[in-house]
């Protein structure tokens, strides 16, 4: 007898190790190819959160909009379908306009100021993504905004009726004051857009160029460094809520260097996506004065617009970053 309850509590005993050590599994849709460094470095934290948190989390990723499409992903994540996922903040300022923070055209047209505008914004940000059940981990910069045609640009004389591939509502208000017509298109459609006739023109960083080969459908990319989106990914906040505090530090640590990391490795290929984009044929140049002129009226008026659906805690966070 006495044996028998010796095998008993060591089986005991080893069914609880064994269930303890059963890592959970998270899923994790991302919108862009593999060989964006967004998606590099979402790897990457996958790598260092089974590191950080002893095998208990282990995240697969599923890049270019294989699991869920990029429009698809955050009501994923909100509604537990994915536990974590990522996408680009501004995709969602239509239903938390506070969201849309980072595509405030010609307000932080830096890293440095891209940054500061993030640490201004990220306290109200987080209240509106509580209430929409996601927490944030971490969030990293797109290079700045510029604007792809299949034909020289001097103005909006010259963009009247382009079909014009939006991705927010940021972008669809900068084709319709251009006299453009905006399309719905993700990233992970753009070149059969582009191929398809579908678009004709659209407004991003040089790393989509570069990954999407654009020069074989434009021929021209104009600087513009219009602003900085982020993309950030988010875990439900259920899931998050239910880690224990252990695990948590474990993928906070993992999430805080791989977002010191990504930012620094959008910096670092800024000006390398334009080189390839000229390596392929592609004219770059900044955009001529009149050009210019007109996107920052339009600038402008975007952000007059913004703070009008933001309210007081959009003034709030302009005003926090003028004062850094």
């Amino acid at each position: 007898m006495k044996t028998l309850k010796i095998l008993a509590a060591a089986t005991a005993l080893t069914a609880v190790s064994l269930s303890s050590a059963v890592a959970e599994k998270w899923d994790m849709p991302m919108a862009y190819s593999a060989t964006n460094f967004h998606s590099e470095k979402g790897v990457e934290f996958a790598d260092k959160v089974r590191k950080y948190t002893n095998g208990k989390i282990d995240i697969t990723v599923h890049p270019g909009g294989s699991l869920f499409k990029g429009g698809e992903i955050k009501r994923a994540v909100q509604t537990g379908q994915a536990p974590i996922g990522e996408r680009f903040m501004s995709a969602h300022a239509n239903e938390a306009p506070i969201l849309g923070w980072d595509n405030l055209p010609f307000i932080a047209t830096t890293y440095e100021d891209n940054n500061k505008l993030w640490a201004a914004a990220k306290p109200k940000v987080n209240e509106a993504l509580s209430k929409l059940n996601l927490v944030a981990l971490y969030t990293c910069p797109w290079p700045g905004q510029g604007f792809y045609f299949k034909k020289p640009v001097g103005s909006s004389a010259d963009t009247k009726g382009v079909k014009f591939r939006s991705y927010n509502t940021a972008t669809a208000t900068f084709a319709e004051e251009l006299g453009m017509i905006p399309v719905q298109v993700e990233a992970a459609e753009l070149s059969q857009a582009l191929a398809t006739g579908v678009a004709e023109a659209f407004i991003s960083s040089g790393s989509t160029g570069y990954d999407r080969k654009v020069w074989e459908h434009l021929s021209h990319y104009y600087k513009v460094n219009a602003w900085l989106p982020r993309n950030y990914v988010m875990v439900n906040k259920g899931v998050w809520d239910g880690l224990d505090a252990e695990t948590k530090a474990g993928v906070q640590k993992a999430a805080d260097e791989t977002g010191a990391a990504c930012s620094a490795k959008s910096a670092e290929l800024a000006g390398w996506y334009f080189e390839q984009l000229e390596k392929n044929g592609m004219k770059v140049e900044d955009a001529g004065p009149d050009f210019l002129k007109e996107l920052q009226a339009i600038g402008g008026k975007m952000t007059a617009d913004w703070l009008k659906t933001a309210g007081a805690d959009g003034q709030a966070i302009l005003d926090a970053y003028k004062a850094n």
